[in-house]
């Protein structure tokens, strides 16, 4: 098997590029720093050459130097004047040229002799021929990279022709200049291992969170759903870990609803299954009343199944449905309320109070858990006793009753009555998938809200499905009366 090489881990491929940046912008600062100094020191060595010649080529300012300089007849005479006056520093040179041939050098033995290299002269005196000024160049030479300037001089009496050249050695004038690049390179050196300490570290802590998650990850299995992640801090970090909590917590309740579905749909289905297979077993296949008798036993207990099986699909759908949530005008859906329980005999039914205002919610939705608690007071009370259903608005939000005159629900069973395949004790809730107040129930969170029951004065049990508001208007709710008399007139 060929083994796949791992690739760099994010720690350090964020930090190869925060030093490839670093390395890049210090480079390019330090480049332009030594390019833009350089260029001041060849700009001043330019004009203190260029000072230097004129100064040559005056020789004096005063008027008795003026005197003597008209005493000058010849170039040779004007030239040696004008080194006699010519002391260059340790890294300048200067010279006069006469006719290309004879070499006339500085009054006192200082500075840079480069009267001896003919290349550089010969490159000099191409550079005036034309008895234009040379301007500052650079040569190398044995002595080092010089900078030089080269003036013609003739005057009119004398056709002879001299050159005057004045030049600096440039590796010394530079010099501080590199010292300065030198040094700026071993503390970029510094700074970019500081970086990197600094970067490793820091970048260490920032993915600490990643790995915390990818360990979390990893510890997490279908048994075992409870692991989570530190959700401290304000950052980006604490807020993804509170975001991936959340998304723990939802997979973890949905887990166990499932795992609770199903061992309640096993335990539910054993009974009837158990029940058909036993009198199937005992069953006499010779004895037609018996055989009649097995098959309306198991024809029952297979409706019931059948019954089970579509109350789980329907609260199935119900947890997993998105609500197509609208408008909800509360007073037609009282009425439409109104219209279906009337069809369900064996009790008087009355719609007691009708709100008249709008909530945001499923019209469908709310109508089948409210229908579902009509149906389940039609079954669970005496018959011919009274039924009221009716719906308000306060600053709580929406209420929608059903108020039945029946024997009531124990305290000690309300908390656990709209839990799947979970029954109160006594009459009232026997028989049935125990799967309808579950429904409801899922409805009513489905909307943000939640269901309850309370006692019936005189008698009896109220179950509401409480939704809150979704709007700032709060009418006051109306009887039934004055809606039924708006909807006559209209």
């Amino acid at each position: 098997m060929v083994r796949i090489p791992r690739p760099l881990s994010a720690r350090t491929r964020i930090l190869a590029a925060v030093l490839a940046v670093a390395c890049v912008g210090l480079t390019l600062v330090g480049s332009v720093t030594f390019l833009v100094q350089r260029e001041m020191v060849l700009t001043e060595i330019d004009d203190r050459l260029a000072g230097q010649a004129e100064s040559l080529l005056s020789v004096a300012e005063s008027e008795d130097d003026v005197a003597q300089i008209d005493d000058l007849a010849t170039v040779e005479e004007f030239l040696r004047a004008a080194m006699e006056r010519t002391v260059p520093s340790r890294n300048e040179a200067a010279l006069a040229i006469l006719d290309g041939t004879t070499l006339i050098g500085p009054g006192v033995a200082s500075g840079i002799d480069i009267s001896g290299d003919g290349a550089l002269i010969a490159r000099i005196l191409s550079g005036v021929e034309s008895g234009v000024p040379v301007a500052p160049k650079t040569a190398v030479t044995p002595e080092g990279t010089l900078r030089y300037i080269a003036l013609p001089v003739s005057l009119p009496a004398d056709p002879s022709r001299g050159v005057v050249v004045r030049a600096v050695e440039l590796g010394a004038a530079l010099r501080p200049v590199a010292s300065a690049l030198v040094t700026y390179g071993i503390t970029a050196v510094a700074v970019l291992a500081a970086i990197g300490v600094v970067g490793w570290f820091v970048t260490g802590r920032l993915l600490s969170p990643i790995r915390r998650l990818r360990e979390t990850a990893d510890a997490i299995t279908l048994t075992d759903l409870s692991p989570r992640l530190p959700a401290e801090g304000t950052d980006d970090i604490s807020d993804l870990n509170r975001t991936v909590n959340s998304m723990l917590d939802r997979l973890e309740g949905s887990v166990d609803v499932q795992r609770q579905l199903l061992d309640d749909v096993r335990h539910e289905l054993k009974t009837p299954i158990t029940i058909v297979r036993g009198h199937l077993e005992m069953m006499d296949p010779r004895d037609a009343s018996d055989v009649t008798s097995i098959r309306e036993i198991s024809i029952a207990e297979l409706d019931r199944m059948t019954r089970l099986v579509e109350d789980i699909d329907l609260l199935a759908a119900v947890e997993g449905d998105s609500f197509a949530m609208g408008d909800v005008d509360l007073a037609l859906l009282t009425a439409r309320i109104g219209e279906l329980v009337a069809v369900i005999p064996g009790h008087r039914w009355r719609i007691d109070e009708i709100a008249d205002a709008t909530i945001a919610g499923d019209a469908d939705r709310l109508l089948q858990a409210w229908l579902q608690l009509a149906d389940n007071a039609a079954k669970y009370t005496p018959a011919g006793s009274p039924i009221e259903l009716g719906s308000t608005w306060d600053a709580a939000g929406a209420r929608l009753y059903v108020r039945d005159h029946g024997g009531g629900i124990p305290h000690a069973s309300r908390h656990r009555i709209f839990r799947r395949f979970d029954r109160a004790e006594g009459a009232r809730l026997a028989g049935g998938s125990g799967l309808g107040l579950a429904i409801v129930d899922a409805i009513a969170k489905g909307h943000d809200g939640y269901c309850a029951v309370t006692d019936t004065p005189g008698g009896g049990a109220t179950f509401t499905i409480h939704v809150p508001p979704q709007t700032a208007e709060l009418p006051a709710p109306v009887r039934a009366g004055d809606v039924l008399q708006r909807e006559s007139s209209t």
